[in-house]
């Protein structure tokens, strides 16, 4: 990831994501470490090749091909990553499938919201994430119904997938930046 990803931003993503996933994997795959490893690889590397390729064509197809013939990771990780992008057509058929779908584009807003608060992410509260989600001139280019429908696949309660996702990130606040 970090070979393939120069932007700060987009390192910060990745391990947003996978700081995410490692408690999606906690919540919904408890007790198995190495189930639990493979969530969080599938979060750091969800994006990795999307500064060399940032098109709808290209990425994230174009990543999983070097990572198939340069890597020995496993299919069900690969088949997560193309899963996190609705335009691959990917199915989200495993539990890991749904959850990056679910915290992708979720852990980017929250990252935001923290960049406009005082406190950063200490004091953050869902019902603050809920509000700005209303705003839609707020982090414009989050697609808020990929995060309602990411919730919605889940079959989660909204409040405590998003603040599953707080905590987690909080828990990295300080390698996060946040």
């Amino acid at each position: 990831m970090e070979e393939w990803t120069q932007s700060e931003a987009l390192r910060i993503h990745a391990e947003s994501v996978a700081a995410c996933m490692a408690a999606c994997a906690d919540k919904h795959a408890p007790g198995d470490a190495q189930e639990r490893d493979r969530w969080v690889i599938a979060g750091l590397l969800h994006d990795f090749d999307y500064e060399r390729y940032p098109t709808m064509e290209d990425h994230p197809t174009r990543g999983v091909e070097f990572l198939r013939a340069n890597t020995d990771l496993d299919e069900g990780v690969i088949h997560t990553i193309l899963a996190h992008a609705p335009h691959t057509g990917t199915t989200r058929d495993s539990m890991m499938d749904k959850c990056i779908f679910a915290v992708d584009e979720l852990a980017g807003f929250i990252v935001a919201c923290c960049k406009v608060r005082p406190n950063g992410i200490a004091d953050l509260a869902p019902k603050s994430v809920k509000k700005k989600l209303k705003d839609k001139a707020f982090a414009a280019a989050v697609n808020r119904q990929d995060i309602a429908l990411g919730i919605e696949e889940l079959g989660v309660d909204p409040t405590e997938h998003i603040q599953l996702c707080i905590d987690a990130m909080r828990a990295e606040k300080d390698r996060l930046g946040l």
